[in-house]
């Protein structure tokens, strides 16, 4: 007969659950909520206690299984467009860490059986080397996933304000975007149009269709009383586009603010992995 200690197995639980959830979102790019990923976490370690007794005995069928990782997904990231990606990388790290405990588990001679209860037999100090192992075997294979990083300090989190309406996305400093203000002189901002949603409520129908074509949407905006202006721009393949602009309050990026940020909305996506969605040009400083 196995004994379990509810406490320690609730407590293991949650450690493994966070960490999972970081390393996901950490791998995926997407902005660091520790709160959320601990909300998410201890809402996993919370369903596999209540697994345990005999009166919750249909937690363990695989659609309550299913159910339960998707609830730990949306505390930890909420609904985005990217959350299928970032259930793979969870899923996929989930497998790669129990094979660590397998491996662990095989190197120490211990019974495969005894894994049963996330290793028990390995101790703290056992799972939290699996959890790394697995974490650093997928950043190796994903390492071109990282080619932009947020510890490089490449990739920030930007956040856009737009009177009482406000958008945070990721986005890279790219020093060969030389897009200027006309005005300021200043590097403009280049976020994909549909994240900049929030930031309209004038414009629930924005979509890349209509941002393809700024000349026929700045017409038909005119009644809006919003201040669009078209900004010209040059890229591989483009000697000369056109992209929709507006000015926002207030851009911060990083630990830099700039006010009256001029802000262009890009009809495609800007990363093919999603890896960001905004673009800031200039050097650091």
């Amino acid at each position: 007969m196995t004994v379990v200690y509810l406490d320690s197995y609730l407590l293991l639980n949650f450690v493994v659950n966070y960490l999972l959830l970081a390393c996901a979102g950490r791998l995926d790019g997407a902005p660091r909520r520790r709160l959320r990923c601990a909300l998410g976490a201890a809402f996993g370690a919370v369903y596999g206690v209540l697994s345990l007794f005999p009166a919750a005995a249909f937690l363990e069928h695989p659609v309550c299984k299913a159910s339960a990782a998707v609830g730990m997904l949306l505390l930890a990231f909420g609904w985005r467009e990217r959350l299928l990606r970032i259930g793979g990388l969870f899923l996929t790290l989930s497998c790669a860490f129990g094979g660590g405990l397998l491996l662990l588990s095989m190197v120490q001679g211990g019974p495969a059986q005894e894994l049963g209860l996330l290793g028990p037999s390995l101790g703290m100090r056992g799972i939290l080397i699996a959890a790394a192992l697995s974490y650093g075997c997928l950043s190796l294979l994903l390492q071109g996933q990282f080619t932009h990083s947020r510890a490089a300090g490449e990739v920030q989190e930007l956040t856009l304000v737009r009177g009482e309406h406000s958008v945070t996305v990721l986005a890279l400093r790219d020093t060969g975007n030389t897009l200027q203000d006309p005005l300021t002189g200043r590097p403009v901002v280049v976020i994909e149009g549909e994240k900049a949603r929030d930031l309209l409520p004038e414009l629930p129908d924005l979509d890349r269709q209509g941002l393809a074509h700024p000349v026929e949407l700045l017409g038909e905006l005119e009644d809006t009383g919003l201040r669009f202006q078209l900004l010209p721009y040059r890229a591989v393949g483009v000697d000369c586009g056109l992209l929709l602009a507006l000015r926002m309050d207030r851009a911060e990026y990083g630990e830099q603010t700039h006010n009256n940020c001029l802000t262009a909305l890009s009809p495609t996506p800007l990363s093919d992995g999603g890896r960001y969605c905004a673009l800031i040009g200039g050097r650091e400083g």
